[in-house]
């Protein structure tokens, strides 16, 4: 699977309106400010393809990515965005209403900032994928504001309060220093051949 060949495909602002899925997705999930478009231009190698904002909720809408043979989908972060009620509203509709729908999901990457402990709305998510039987991985951000002895805490913290199966994998993750992105891009080109 070629990374560096991603290119932008279309946003939806309602869930009725995605296109089918016709290719393997791995979707993007993370509470707003984890980090969720740095990651993917350092996953993609690209400074600008997902818009990065210092404020959080600048992603309202489900985007597509896609390359040769597998879509990328980045989904509106959930919970602390300075945003009405009703935008946040239609943030969740699109949210649950990607998932409702029958996709082809290939893994969904859930996004935890490694600097805190996980919130509600990251342990909703997570016992959501469990629930729903979705290949999923834990992907630590913001890894480079820690030490790598607070890194390796914080994993065993986090893995023990998301009660993750030993067969979900955690990876920990720096958009600022490119780190563990080569394992993410194996984990994701694992999940969409297989």
């Amino acid at each position: 699977m070629n990374f560096n060949n991603v290119t932008f495909e279309r946003s939806f602002g309602i869930s009725s309106q995605l296109p089918p899925s016709t290719l393997p997705e791995v979707a993007f999930a993370g509470r707003s400010n984890v980090g969720k478009s740095s990651m993917l231009n350092a996953l993609f190698g690209r400074k600008s393809l997902a818009k990065v904002s210092q404020k959080p909720g600048k992603t309202s809408t489900i985007n597509f990515f896609a390359t040769e043979g597998a879509r990328f989908v980045d989904l509106p972060g959930y919970g602390y965005a300075r945003v009405a009620k009703s935008e946040k509203g239609r943030w969740a509709e699109l949210i649950e209403g990607y998932f409702n729908q029958d996709r082809n999901f290939a893994l969904v990457v859930s996004l935890v900032d490694i600097r805190h402990e996980a919130q509600q709305l990251d342990l909703n998510m997570i016992n959501f994928l469990m629930e729903a039987g979705l290949p999923f991985a834990v992907v630590l951000t913001k890894a480079d504001k820690l030490s790598r002895n607070q890194q390796n805490k914080q994993v065993s913290v986090l893995r023990r309060q998301l009660a993750l199966p030993e067969d979900v994998p955690m990876l920990v993750t720096s958009s600022e220093k490119r780190e563990g992105f080569d394992v993410l891009r194996k984990l994701i080109t694992q999940a969409c051949e297989g």
